[in-house]
């Protein structure tokens, strides 16, 4: 299943919890997050507590800012993001669900963001009555994995090295969170995923990963400046979900990772489908900028009515 489900609860029904559907404007689409626009009175238990009892794959907390960012505006907040099972460093898709539950309440524009991983400026704008938020990765770092934790990763999604495409290397890439990036040979090798839950979430917790990052480059894609376009998916076992249905983490560091691999001249434009093989069809565009080595990850977002997940 997509992500861990909860029932209607205290937790879940307090109105100072926002639900969103990040990477889609379709409810039933994307991935859901939960926003707490006003945690100021909660500690660290309540806040994991209202992400577990929740069950999305991550809910955002909202407080005042550090001192450096308090400008006055009223646009600069700390966040912070939990899974269900544990505190997350940045998390792509909470983020962008978190920008549009404020810009409906307080007008699009520049917000800024202080998460655990550094300061996340976000961009918000509207076009047609729809807000597209644009986050801005902290700086990347991409690093080849070890042949010995490539090998336990394959073991674990019960794959061979003949299903990876020698075009995209194995590769842990950072723009917030690590996520190992292994790419598909063939789409059909990317639909098929059935992996040991415990073994790779042992790995993962072993090498500091969030998600791992299944990529399939569609053919022909991938020549001159544009075009760029990917599917995706992204095992979650160390949050305690299966697979995160919408990736804005992972987005932005598979966009280190192009660039790192000099397979995109910037200035140039990613396009991700994910989710399609969950029933929850999201889109995710990353863009990568002459001369700034950070991604920019930009996503719609929308209301979840009730409780519906």
């Amino acid at each position: 299943m997509s992500v861990t489900r909860a029932g209607r609860s205290a937790v879940t029904s307090d109105p100072r919890v926002l639900r969103y559907a990040a990477f889609s404007d379709d409810p039933a689409g994307g991935n859901p997050a939960g926003v707490v626009p006003d945690a100021a009175g909660l500690d660290d238990a309540a806040m994991l507590a209202i992400a577990a009892e929740l069950g999305y794959s991550e809910t955002a907390f909202l407080t005042p800012p550090p001192k450096r960012l308090a400008d006055g505006s009223g646009r600069s907040f700390t966040i912070r993001y939990f899974s269900p099972l544990a505190e997350v460093s940045f998390c792509g898709h909470a983020t962008i669900a978190t920008a549009v539950a404020l810009a409906e309440r307080i007008g699009p524009g520049e917000l800024v963001f202080a998460t655990p991983a550094g300061v996340v400026p976000v961009a918000v704008e509207s076009a047609d009555g729809v807000l597209r938020a644009t986050l801005t990765s902290v700086e990347p770092v991409v690093r080849e994995a070890a042949p010995a934790d490539l090998d336990e990763a394959l073991a674990a999604l019960r794959w061979d090295r003949a299903d990876l495409d020698p075009a995209l290397p194995p590769r842990i890439a950072f723009a917030g969170a690590h996520h190992l990036v292994l790419a598909a040979a063939t789409r059909e090798r990317l639909a098929d995923l059935d992996y040991d839950f415990d073994r790779l979430a042992a790995l993962m917790r072993r090498l500091d990963l969030t998600t791992l990052h299944l990529v399939w480059r569609e053919p022909g894609e991938g020549e001159g400046d544009g075009g760029h376009v990917f599917h995706v998916r992204d095992p979650f076992p160390v949050g305690g979900v299966v697979e995160d249905p919408a990736t804005g983490a992972a987005a932005a560091a598979f966009g280190a990772y192009v660039r790192a691999l000099g397979l995109v001249t910037p200035p140039a434009t990613l396009t991700l489908h994910q989710g399609h093989d969950l029933g929850r069809p999201g889109l995710l565009t990353v863009e990568l900028r002459p001369g700034d080595p950070r991604s920019h990850v930009s996503g719609t977002a929308t209301v979840i009515p009730g409780n519906a997940i």
